[in-house]
């Protein structure tokens, strides 16, 4: 991030309100010096916290830039992504589901994508799943993923999938690093995904015809040390009603 751009940009929004530096802190709970430091893109030893009461006071959204030898993070975030997507549609297959991957959906004006998208043709149900490779942050996350289970029935008619139920999970790379951060807000991830690892898994291999929501942990299958080459996948776009994928 450039602290000299963010700071600009707090001033310029703050003014454009015509707000005093005081008026600004007093609506983003801050002291009236952080704020002048803020805008001088002093920010060193200001909290990030800090930093997103200043953000969203102006109506704007702080977001962190982390980069690693050019794309080299995106490919291995990718990969640990799709080594978790890959052990998750085995389950799904071995409890004889039918699986599609990186479901794209234009909707209502809504646009997006489930990273696995399941199907169960004696039960009728289906299960929106979204995998992390590390655990995200819990509100933005759990809206996400219940506007993704609201579009899921037309989603699924689309594709020919007769849908009674919507089961939806989050499902994240295990670590203890992930296991930490979930425990730090365990209260809104309990909140937005209720039922337990075991009892989730327990529901994908014998469904019923009930919505749940719940989080589920999995290994990183790959071998220690090693790098694992994603398997190619097509994106899976909408369907005309009523036609299915061979």
């Amino acid at each position: 991030m450039d602290r000299f751009r963010f700071g600009r940009s707090i001033r310029a929004l703050r003014q454009r309100r015509g707000w005093r530096q005081l008026d600004l802190a007093r609506r983003s709970g801050l002291a009236r010096s952080v704020v002048g430091r803020i805008e001088l893109g002093q920010i060193g030893r200001i909290a990030h916290d800090d930093l997103v009461a200043a953000a969203t006071a102006v109506d704007g959204q702080l977001a962190l830039d982390f980069r690693w030898r050019g794309e080299g993070l995106d490919r291995l975030i990718d990969e640990e992504h799709a080594a978790v997507v890959d052990q998750l549609v085995e389950l799904y297959r071995a409890a004889r589901w039918e699986i599609a991957v990186e479901v794209s959906f234009s909707k209502f004006g809504e646009r997006g994508s489930i990273d696995v998208f399941a199907w169960h043709p004696v039960v009728n149900v289906v299960a929106v799943n979204e995998v992390k490779a590390s655990v995200p942050e819990a509100g933005g996350t759990g809206i996400g993923v219940d506007r993704k289970a609201r579009l899921a029935p037309e989603i699924a008619r689309e594709r020919g999938w007769t849908c009674v139920a919507v089961a939806r999970f989050l499902v994240i790379r295990d670590s203890s690093t992930s296991r930490r951060r979930i425990g730090e807000h365990k209260r809104l991830f309990a909140s937005a995904f209720p039922v337990g690892g075991r009892d989730c898994l327990e529901w994908i291999r014998h469904p019923s015809a009930r919505a749940v929501s719940g989080l589920i942990f999995l290994p990183d299958s790959r071998p220690a040390g090693s790098t694992r080459r994603r398997t190619a996948r097509k994106r899976v776009r909408p369907m005309r009603s009523g036609s299915i994928d061979e």
